[in-house]
């Protein structure tokens, strides 16, 4: 039987926008919400502020051509004008899409060719980047803002041929005026408003339709959550003592759902910093008295061994609750990082969640205490059945089995991809995960492993394909296999080849060939082995498994011999 979570909440009918802020018009609160950590004093915005800039925004979108359903795409680091990018483009009846940063021109290129974005807002410090997607996707270069926090203040300036994104956004008596589209039937609510991309085992990332009842529906979910907290019961305590600290990029889903949407819900102030900096992010830390912390595998790392407990007690003292996320975190690691607290002040607890779920489904009830590496149990009006690998029987409680979901928050499908959509969720509504778990005891969820073959590089998602596919472009690779190994806590891109008949490379040709093709967390970081054939099955699979076996004899090997 599938288990069920042991709570439900209501999820309403209506627009996001709505759900936030109620009506175009309500009052609304003028604390400060989003605030800029470089120039907090200066700049941020209130909840009021998100709301009036959203719909300026989204009247200067409408204006400039966007019909609804057009895409419009953002390609920065976080910024206090994030959320007001996603929110426009949802006001203005547009889609909205984000961006990484670190993309190559061909990724960023493939990302607005397959979601066909109307508009790409583009940091400066990334411009000739997106102008070389740009051309590359066929898009013209009026289509192409400049974005960067100077609007607040009216200070914007085109560069050359490119116009800043101000061209955009209404004047302030017309953005008050706007009005946005409610929602109120189940096929409005329906509708797709936001486009995050997901790599597929195919090798290429596929763009994740999450709706408004998707948005809605998690927000509630982590909202509901976070009330269990006895640290924050009420209202009056989260705003008198609850303050985040932005340092997942907000390009992320997750980040968007965390700090777009349920901070603005519960009125908690986020503190957003640009860039992931560990040593900013202590100073930022102590400065603004953060009481908690959303971080990802690689910070916990680095707090747990470049910190002792008497440096740590000194920046950390104001924080109370720390949640990891977007991979696995042993809980060796969990410990030496609440050993720069007191003893039991504070509990590090992980979730799980992932971009198809609009994307949290896991997680802790805060009135527990973890003392394992679980991703704890099912979030509000989630279900989950683990499934053997025909895909047809439920494994017992204890067994490990592919982990399927069934709730509000899981994803329309995939983006003019049916046939995908087709393979990942059921006819009744199961989202097969790919990732493998059990279920303890005590009912707590463990993911041990991935069915598919993504690897996980600082908490964000590579896929073996693409790799292979780029090391095959060379001219004297024969064939090639990626698998993700792990050092230091993180996974990294490990590669086999096979080299041409005859053919001697040194590795760094191939490396630098791969690498000057794809970012920064994509690269073969893991290593290259040159082998004799590639370990397929009899229709041409490669045996993952049976790499991963080699590599774990190998680094044992490399390990003793640098003994």
């Amino acid at each position: 039987m599938p288990d069920r979570s042991r709570w439900s909440v209501p999820i309403p009918r209506t627009s996001l926008p709505s759900y936030l802020f109620t009506l175009p018009n309500a009052p609304l609160s003028r604390a400060p919400l989003y605030i800029d950590v470089d120039r907090p004093d200066t700049h941020f915005l209130s909840l009021h502020g998100y709301r009036e800039w959203s719909k300026r925004l989204a009247a200067g979108l409408v204006a400039a051509g966007l019909e609804p359903g057009d895409r419009v795409m953002l390609c920065s680091w976080n910024s206090i004008w994030f959320p007001v990018v996603l929110m426009g483009t949802i006001m203005a009846g547009g889609i909205y899409t984000s961006g990484n940063p670190t993309y190559t021109p061909r990724e960023l290129a493939y990302q607005l060719k397959d979601s066909g974005a109307r508009f790409l807002l583009a940091a400066e410090s990334v411009l000739d980047m997106a102008e070389n997607a740009v051309v590359l996707a066929g898009m013209k270069k009026d289509q192409l803002f400049i974005f960067n926090d100077e609007v607040l203040h009216g200070k914007s300036e085109d560069k050359g041929r490119f116009r800043h994104w101000n061209a955009l956004i209404a004047s302030s008596g017309v953005g008050a005026r706007f009005k946005w589209r409610e929602c109120s039937t189940v096929k409005e609510t329906n509708e797709t408003i936001v486009l995050n991309y997901s790599s597929g085992t195919t090798g290429l990332p596929k763009g994740v339709e999450s709706t408004h009842y998707n948005y809605i529906a998690n927000c509630a979910q982590v909202n509901h959550q976070l009330s269990l907290d006895p640290l924050f019961p009420t209202v009056e305590d989260v705003a008198r003592r609850s303050r985040w600290l932005c340092t997942i990029p907000l390009y992320h889903g997750f980040a968007q759902i965390q700090f777009g949407i349920v901070a603005a819900k519960r009125g908690v102030p986020v503190y957003m910093m640009k860039t992931p900096n560990f040593g900013e992010l202590l100073r930022n830390i102590e400065r603004f008295q953060i009481s908690e912390l959303t971080l990802v595998p690689p910070i916990m790392v680095a707090m747990a061994k470049k910190l002792n407990s008497n440096h740590g007690r000194k920046e950390l003292s104001s924080v109370l609750r720390v949640f990891c996320g977007a991979a696995p975190l042993g809980r060796d690691i969990q410990e030496q990082v609440e050993k720069l607290w007191p003893t039991g002040v504070v509990n590090v607890k992980q979730g799980w969640g992932m971009t198809e779920a609009t994307c949290m489904v896991l997680g802790w009830d805060p009135r527990l205490t973890s003392t394992s590496p679980s991703v704890g149990e099912l979030l509000a009006n989630c279900e989950a059945k683990l499934m053997g690998d025909d895909g047809v029987r439920e494994v017992p409680q204890g067994q490990r089995g592919e982990f399927w979901c069934r709730a509000p928050n899981v994803m329309k499908g995939y983006w003019k991809n049916p046939e995908a959509t087709r393979e990942t969720i059921t006819d009744d509504g199961w989202l097969k995960t790919g990732d493998v778990a059990y279920i303890d005891r005590d009912g707590m969820y463990h993911i041990v492993e991935r069915k598919k073959e993504l690897i996980k590089v600082k908490g964000v998602q590579v896929a073996p394909a693409e790799l292979e596919s780029l090391l095959l472009d060379h001219p004297q690779v024969q064939d090639a296999a990626v698998i993700g190994i792990t050092r230091n806590g993180d996974e990294c891109p490990r590669a086999y080849v096979v080299l041409q008949n005859g053919c001697f490379i040194a590795k760094n040709e191939i490396l630098e060939h791969v690498n000057s093709q794809c970012s920064k967390h994509k690269r073969i970081t893991g290593g290259m082995i040159f082998v004799e054939a590639i370990p397929k099955t009899p229709a041409g699979k490669i045996l993952r498994k049976l790499l991963r076996e080699r590599a774990v004899t190998e680094l044992r090997k490399d390990m003793n011999a640098k003994l």
